[in-house]
């Protein structure tokens, strides 16, 4: 617990400015690039890694530790990375840290999820990295300091594509619901909290008022909420809700007034705090009963009313409840799209989060804790469990009632007054008609022992698909090539080699240098010759030399 607890303490000494700058082949590495909007993600990052050490204080494997202390770090180093090369760098170790967290469950469900998982970041990886490469060709700089120009080159689509990838924004998102619900229990939470909450806080920095991300946001909103209809996994409906809150902050990023944009940050904020509440919650019902269906559990507000009570909490922050964090936070967004004159993209997010209320704050409830009581009697989960799940949820009603705090750590200055008796009457109206139409229709919402096909479905068939190929058709044709190869084209090469050695090799160079040896060989025969000693030798050698020297005079 001290390692987070001296990182709070960190951010809560820093000040504005750049910090820990090194040269490398001509760049500078800011490791320490310090603003107001770095150190509000700085402090929700810190807090929540204390929290959720605390939650997991029980578990005796040290792996789970290690990945978690370096996924957090890596989401640190992101937050305050000044150029692309180390935001880079610690992008990538967010990756494979958080990666651990499933493969540490070690079934065979979390080990397939874990290896997609990564497949499926390593992608968005190549894809920052291609663009941080052209980027720095076309600028000769590696800063990440502001906006990026909105040129629609190659780099500004390949470097949102990396950023969108990790935000899950669709279809790019189902690496989360399959991994999420795939995680240890406590890894699960640590999860939840920071890859996508990155993502914002990159999009927020590099790519404000890119209206592309306006239109994915809302989309992410919904859709989040339409999947969660279809989920019996309690820890999977919980994830298909963090795509839908995390697409209120993708289009405040859109957007990009300074209301949505401080939206889309301190949304970040409450909905780190509240989600891994709810995902501790259903962490700790797991944990004791051993069951993840809602068509299995039931009855648990008997044994678990403390864990009940706590989970409401995080269920009323995420519907947006007055007093709860979510109010005060999901409107700042709601409210920017109306500000930019956008009143279907604010009615479209206000009905996403009816949704939510329906599925997080009612169905999983009802169907976890009450209804149809499933024979299960656990316990109350380990007090350090309770403790932070009592941590997160104090959190979540303090910012609710008193937001001025979060708000005066927000990027941009300006005056939004959430308790308005206009905007508490009208969130109080829709949740409450969305929990009369829930116990109307509580037969229609009864969960299902189905899974839900997403679009995982593409990569899940395609990747089965194209082994098939690769095993099949390519390699029969694979194998087709190398007789015709091995049949025609080597006898041929061999022939036709053969001939060339006969022509070339033996007549005219081996000829050639056979002639000029036996040359050679003569004549050094005739010199030993006229070397040998007597005296009628040296007389005929003198005498043929005398001719041929006159004869040279005679006819020159």
């Amino acid at each position: 617990m001290l390692i987070p607890a001296l990182a709070v303490i960190s951010v809560a000494l820093m000040s504005q400015g750049t910090y820990w700058t090194y040269s490398f082949i001509g760049n500078s590495l800011v490791f320490g690039s310090v603003d107001k909007l770095s150190i509000v993600f700085g402090w929700v990052f810190t807090i929540m890694s204390f929290i959720g050490i605390v939650y997991a204080l029980h578990v005796k494997d040290n792996g789970q530790h290690i990945a978690a202390f370096l996924y957090v770090g890596g989401s640190l180093g992101v937050t305050f990375a000044g150029d692309y090369f180390t935001l880079f760098v610690f992008w990538e170790l967010m990756a494979f840290a958080s990666s651990y967290l499933v493969f540490a469950k070690r079934e065979k469900q979390a080990i397939e999820a874990g290896y997609r998982y990564i497949l499926v970041h390593i992608f968005g990886g190549v894809c920052l990295l291609g663009g941080i490469i052209l980027h720095y060709i076309s600028t000769q700089s590696l800063a990440f300091v502001g906006p990026l120009q909105q040129d629609g080159s190659l780099a500004f689509y390949l470097i949102l594509t990396g950023f969108i990838v990790n935000a899950a924004v669709p279809p790019l998102h189902a690496w989360l619901t399959d991994a999420y619900p795939e995680g240890t229990i406590t890894g699960s939470v640590f999860m939840a909290s920071f890859t996508t909450k990155t993502a914002v806080y990159v999009l927020v920095r590099a790519f404000p008022g890119t209206e592309l991300l306006v239109w994915m946001g809302t989309i992410m909103a919904l859709y989040g909420v339409v999947y969660a209809v279809l989920e019996n996994d309690a820890r999977r409906l919980l994830a298909y809700h963090i795509i839908s809150q995390v697409g209120y902050m993708v289009a405040g990023v859109g957007i990009g007034t300074d209301l949505s944009l401080n939206g889309s940050v301190s949304h970040a904020f409450a909905h780190i705090l509240y989600k891994g509440l709810l995902f501790m919650g259903a962490g700790a019902v797991i944990h004791m009963t051993g069951k993840r269906k809602l068509t299995e559990l039931g009855g648990l507000y008997k044994t678990m009313p403390i864990t009940l009570c706590l989970y409401m909490i995080g269920g009323f922050a995420i519907s947006a409840f007055p007093l709860f964090s979510g109010f005060v936070t999901k409107s700042m967004v709601v409210s920017g799209a109306s500000h930019d004159h956008r009143p279907l993209i604010a009615l479209l997010l206000t009905m996403a989060s009816a949704g939510t209320f329906l599925h997080t704050g009612l169905k999983l409830p009802y169907y976890m804790f009450f209804g149809k009581d499933s024979g299960l009697r656990a316990k109350e989960p380990p007090i350090n469990m309770l403790i932070a799940m009592g941590m997160a949820a104090f959190m979540c009603i303090g910012i609710g009632c008193f937001p001025g705090p979060l708000y005066r750590l927000l990027p941009f200055e300006v005056h939004f007054e959430p308790y308005t008796g206009d905007h508490v009457t009208s969130a109080l109206g829709i949740l409450l008609f969305t929990g009369l139409g829930f116990f109307m229709l509580l037969k229609k919402l009864d969960p299902e022992p189905t899974i839900s096909a997403d679009t995982d479905w593409v990569y899940r068939k395609g990747s089965r698909l194209f082994m098939w190929f690769v095993n099949k058709p390519l390699s029969i044709y694979e194998n087709y090539l190398g007789n015709i190869y091995d049949t025609w084209f080597t006898k041929f090469t061999l022939y036709f080699s053969s001939f060339l050695a006969r022509i070339f090799d033996v007549r005219l160079i081996d000829g050639f240098v056979n002639g000029v040896a036996n040359f050679f060989m003569n004549l050094a025969q005739t010199i030993r010759v006229s070397g040998s000693g007597l005296v009628r030798n040296y007389a005929f050698t003198m005498l043929l030399g005398s001719v041929v020297i006159l004869t040279y005079y005679l006819f020159s």
